[in-house]
């Protein structure tokens, strides 16, 4: 009986345990990191054209044709040597062994070609994989804004339920209008409506979080939420546009597709020179000769097809990814301007909106609260202070999750964590 309990305390116990688990956005990259199933599978792309590159190396493998065996003998066979025992003295045999030998290097140029296939597929992982994590941090930090929120509109229901209660029995005694008592009510029934809103969200950001981590049990309760200081800007590399050139991985990309474009107009133009085959031919009982070994050749002659479409074709894409590529420099360059004022902007904004200000805030509302229970102040300019108080709350806390995710579209444009 003693061992059972023990048995059932260690149960409760190592239940709690796992419940009182928590979560940094640290600890939700790692698990991304490691449990993630579009990395995987983007993984296993790599390892695809690790293989057919593997593939291109290889050279064609030659032909065998065996052709001219008689089954049968006529009347005026020429007599061969005998092949073995008594067999072989009417027997005629063609045997040709045929090897493409590709000319100009065409082989050497299509391995350099998948070479850039395969850095693409590595930097679209690693596009993926950038992608990926500022979803995760944007995720995360809309539910500690989300969770936020729910908390100081919490405070603000649990002040109207109270209300709600005075003004029921006040309105039994006559001491306050049946009008007022459904002010109340009209608020709280709004404010719970904003609650459920919340949580709705939360659960559907908290979604993101469990899909990218492929943890099934995360809640809201369970992360480790800290609030850093509003000095994003001076962790910002001074040469930040020369790094987002170097490192941004559209760029990367795009520079990988031009390369590719002028490898392509080099196999192009090797396609011009037509491929040799060679040949190696034994003929019996065919030939003048009884046992004729010879060599021969094959090629196809450039005549009607040299291979100018397909040329003029790879000039044209190497145009093509060149104004791409300009394209996709200029709208890295605004797009990181535009971001480095968004963040400035809403740093000075959030420093103005600092924690002595939030403070006065939460005194004059619970001072205002007190004014109204000594009616000081009537119940609209309670109801309407309080609005201004609950936007004011969720316009802070919407801007500190604004200037958080521009960081992070910062870092995510610029191709490095800073």
């Amino acid at each position: 009986m003693v061992k059972k309990v023990f048995l059932l305390i260690f149960l409760i116990l190592f239940k709690g345990t796992i419940h009182a688990q928590s979560y940094s956005l640290a600890d939700l990259e790692a698990l991304f990191l490691k449990n993630n199933y579009l990395l995987l599978a983007q993984r296993y792309n790599i390892e695809r054209v690790d293989a057919e590159m593997l593939q291109e190396k290889v050279w064609n493998n030659p032909t065998l044709e065996i052709s001219e065996i008689n089954l049968w003998k006529n009347t005026g066979y020429e007599e061969q040597p005998l092949i073995f025992g008594n067999y072989g003295k009417a027997q005629q045999i063609s045997i040709e062994l045929e090897q493409l030998i590709e000319t100009a290097g065409k082989r050497k140029k299509r391995i350099a070609l998948k070479n850039l296939e395969k850095n693409d597929a590595l930097l679209e992982y690693e596009e993926l994989l950038r992608q990926l994590k500022k979803e995760l941090r944007q995720g995360f930090y809309k539910v500690e804004r989300l969770t936020a929120e729910e908390r100081q509109l919490q405070t603000v229901v649990t002040l109207y339920e109270e209300l709600q209660k005075q003004y029921a029995s006040q309105v039994q005694k006559q001491n306050v209008s049946q009008a007022d008592f459904y002010r109340v009510q009209s608020e709280l029934v709004a404010l719970q409506r904003e609650i459920m809103a919340l949580e709705a969200d939360k659960l559907e950001a908290i979604s993101v979080l469990r899909t990218l981590t492929q943890v099934s049990d995360i809640d809201s309760k369970d992360l480790k939420f800290t609030r850093g200081g509003v000095d994003y800007t001076s962790s910002l590399p001074k040469d930040i546009l020369t790094i987002a050139l170097e490192q941004n991985i559209g760029l990367k990309r795009q520079n990988n597709a031009s390369q590719s474009a002028e490898k392509k107009l080099v196999l192009e133009r090797a396609m011009r020179k037509p491929d040799v085959t060679v040949q190696l031919g034994y003929d019996r009982g065919g030939n003048i000769m009884r046992d004729f070994v010879g060599l021969g050749a094959q090629i196809d002659l450039p005549i009607f097809n040299r291979n100018k479409g397909n040329i003029k074709a790879a000039q044209f894409e190497i145009e093509q990814e060149k104004a791409m590529g300009l394209s996709a420099r200029a709208e890295v360059e605004s797009t990181l301007v535009r971001l480095q004022k968004q963040l400035h902007s809403y740093e000075r904004m959030l420093q103005r909106w600092d924690k002595e200000r939030i403070m006065e805030q939460e005194k004059m509302w619970i001072s205002y609260n007190k004014h109204l229970q000594n009616r000081q102040i009537t119940l609209l300019e309670f109801i309407d202070f309080t609005q201004a108080y609950k936007e004011a709350q969720q316009s802070q806390a919407e801007l500190l999750e604004d200037y958080k995710n521009t960081y992070e579209e910062l870092q995510y444009i610029v191709g490095i964590d800073f």
